[in-house]
């Protein structure tokens, strides 16, 4: 794994750094960070390990327990479509993470008594990201769902 850490793959160049779904991931991200370890790194840098080229796919054992580390990108991740549903529909929205020790379980977004998403998690241990922008291009289509669930149901939302 020390070999992840050294090839960097998002540079400070990407387009994608931009995005603001991508900046809420940073916001998380960091939030989640209580050593400090984030506070001298670029944004791409706190990025990076969330893309998973297939090098780094071919480095990650098919089956295998998830660290911390990587548990708690999968929450920063759902943190951040809490917030952009949030964002979207003015009713606050709340992730709710269930993972077995093994790298299974369930992603929910609760707004009210709704549930605005429903995720199974598998392989927990290899989450990750071809890119950036595929990173943007799923959020954007999970995000679009739970939106439009709320819209639909925002009586039960404002439960």
């Amino acid at each position: 794994m020390s070999e992840l850490a050294e090839a960097v793959v998002v540079t400070e160049s990407d387009a994608a750094l931009a995005h603001p779904f991508v900046k809420q991931m940073v916001v998380q991200l960091r939030a989640m960070d209580s050593y400090g370890t984030y506070d001298t790194w670029s944004d791409a840098r706190v990025l990076d390990p969330l893309v998973l080229t297939k090098e780094r796919r071919r480095q990650i054992p098919v089956v295998g327990d998830p660290d911390e580390t990587t548990v708690s990108r999968v929450k920063a991740y759902y943190n951040a479509i809490a917030q952009m549903v949030e964002r979207e529909t003015g009713l606050l929205a709340v992730p709710v993470i269930n993972l077995t020790h093994e790298g299974f379980g369930r992603a929910l977004i609760l707004v009210g008594k709704l549930v605005a998403l429903d995720k199974s998690l598998r392989d927990v241990h290899r989450f990750g990201f071809d890119s950036l922008g595929k990173m943007v291009e799923e959020a954007e289509k999970v995000l679009s769902k739970a939106v439009g669930l709320v819209k639909q149901h925002r009586d039960v939302a404002e439960l």
